[in-house]
């Protein structure tokens, strides 16, 4: 009985999650023979600063019953050169490691999983660790020698690996160039009426001294308070 009420409660969870994370750009998310334990994942990298800018590497999460009480496994189903992923494309990062301290490695348990993370957290974590890997326990030694002491020979490899992942991308989908899309333009003179219906209509009132200061204010906290911000 207790194991049904677990794996209820598990997939419960895990839909929620999909359905939050389909509305992502960066992400593309498929079951596995319509398994909601077995995720077929597109990690997509959309940052103009990164070695891995553009790439779409396919990966698979599978989840237990006990979810999200343990953690998630993942594995990059193409293999990815960098200095924290097996050749097997197993990653080495501590948010899928089993809760509690590691007196072994040294990690603490805030930096483990928790039952407080879930999917995006953890592949928001891994898209940080390939701009930022940990090289001084790498699971790819060559990869981490390569990161530290030729940085252009790094990056050109990984510039490859960018190249061969776009073959990857499902036929009719469309690829995300920026993770939040621009505010829609405004018409052009909508500033120009504005600011003539203010002065002939608007009466701030004080003194001459403090009319710029308080215009200044209201143009801060007025105009600017119906824009809508993305997240990322």
């Amino acid at each position: 009985m207790a194991s049904s009420r677990f794996a209820a409660g598990a997939k419960q969870r895990l839909m929620q999650e999909m359905q939050q994370l389909e509305k992502e750009k960066w992400v593309n998310i498929d079951l596995h023979n319509g398994n909601i334990f077995r995720w077929r994942i597109g990690l997509i990298v959309v940052n103009p600063g990164s070695a891995y800018n553009g790439g779409y590497f396919r990966a698979e999460m599978t989840f237990t019953e006990e979810y999200p009480f343990q953690p998630p496994t993942f594995r990059f189903l193409v293999p990815i050169y960098h200095p924290n992923i097996y050749p097997d494309g197993k990653l080495c990062i501590s948010i899928l490691h089993s809760p509690g301290e590691d007196e072994t490695s040294g990690e603490h348990a805030t930096e483990r999983w928790t039952p407080l993370q879930g999917v995006e957290s953890v592949l928001r974590s891994i898209l940080l660790l390939l701009d930022d890997p940990e090289i001084n326990s790498p699971a790819n030694v060559d990869a981490s020698v390569m990161y530290r002491d030729d940085r252009d020979a790094y990056n050109k490899k990984a510039k490859e690996i960018v190249k061969k992942s776009k073959n990857d991308i499902p036929e009719g989908f469309e690829m995300p160039t920026s993770l939040e899309p621009p505010p829609p333009p405004k018409p052009a003179d909508d500033d120009a009426a504005f600011w003539a219906e203010s002065d002939e209509e608007l009466d701030f009132g004080g003194s001459d001294t403090g009319d710029d200061e308080e215009m200044a204010e209201f143009d801060e906290n007025g105009e600017e308070d119906g824009s809508d911000d993305d997240d990322a």
